[in-house]
């Protein structure tokens, strides 16, 4: 993958995490994402820097996901 195609993909999964946190009203844990200190406008970071990122930002958003998943939800009828 080339950079501009990592430097794109790591802005769809930071709108993604915007979104995610806008929905739930909860800030997520990604401090792994964060200590990186790499974000999507950082264009002069290297190329492995925005791929660590992107790893550490999918990483952290499905982990996120899958823990609202393993809430169980009570079954009702109408």
């Amino acid at each position: 993958m080339k950079k501009q195609e990592l430097i794109h993909l790591h802005g769809l999964l930071s709108e993604v995490r915007d979104r995610h946190e806008n929905r739930i009203d909860a800030t997520l844990d990604l401090s792994s994402y964060e200590s990186l200190d790499t974000h999507p406008t950082s264009i002069h970071h290297s190329k492995t820097d925005h791929k660590e990122a992107v790893i550490a930002l999918a990483d952290g958003l499905a982990s996120e996901m899958d823990a609202e998943d393993a809430t169980a939800v009570p079954a009702s009828a109408d």
